[in-house]
């Protein structure tokens, strides 16, 4: 709600969701609530007062608190700004992955199984590793008359490879019948690691 890409305000740019609408101010700070410079990733946060931002949660000042870091508002969204200012989503707090020092959006890495022409659905997530942390595991819903094969599991890692940062390209690939959705079509990411740590 605050952040647009809206032409008549300023010009859109691919692969950014925008800027600060007029009369919001929002930044991209760390976990001390200090702005990060341009291409640093770090929380999308939103300053106070703001006259569209949550206040607190009902009855729970300790959640409350863990919401704002000094005068931000932090979003639970994870992004990084470039030098014109512009944010780049990354993905969820929860969501982002950690491999080998590495921060780890899923979002970019679906997109990227999902041009490939054997994928119909992809969910990224991270599974502990311990070396790395976390390594990617992406759970693929292929196109009907598709054969999952370890030839498919390779070509899709290179797909990724070629495409993304090499440390970004599924070190696991699960193939699965379907994938948990909310009845809005998000795919929900938090069963898919539940469900991979009862297995493990």
């Amino acid at each position: 709600m605050i952040i647009t890409s809206c032409g008549r305000i300023k010009a859109a740019h691919p692969g950014r969701i925008g800027k600060a609408v007029p009369g919001h101010r929002v930044a991209i700070v760390d976990a001390a609530g200090c702005e990060v410079p341009a291409g640093i990733a770090g929380n999308i946060a939103v300053e106070r007062p703001d006259p569209v931002m949550f206040l607190r949660y009902w009855n729970n000042e300790a959640a409350t608190a863990t919401k704002f870091v000094g005068n931000w508002l932090l979003t639970g969204d994870l992004g990084e700004r470039d030098d014109q200012g512009y944010i780049r989503f990354i993905g969820r707090d929860d969501d982002v992955i950690t491999s080998g020092g590495y921060r780890i959006g899923p979002g970019e890495v679906e997109d990227c199984l999902i041009g490939h022409p054997a994928v119909r659905l992809a969910a990224v997530i991270g599974v502990p590793d311990q070396l790395r942390t976390e390594i990617v595991k992406a759970c693929i819903v292929l196109h009907d008359g598709i054969e999952a094969n370890e030839r498919l599991v390779s070509e899709l890692q290179n797909h990724v490879k070629s495409r993304l940062s090499a440390h970004e390209y599924p070190r696991q690939i699960e193939f699965v019948p379907s994938l948990p959705m909310t009845a809005t079509g998000k795919i929900i990411r938090r069963e898919l690691r539940s469900k991979d740590l009862a297995n493990s």
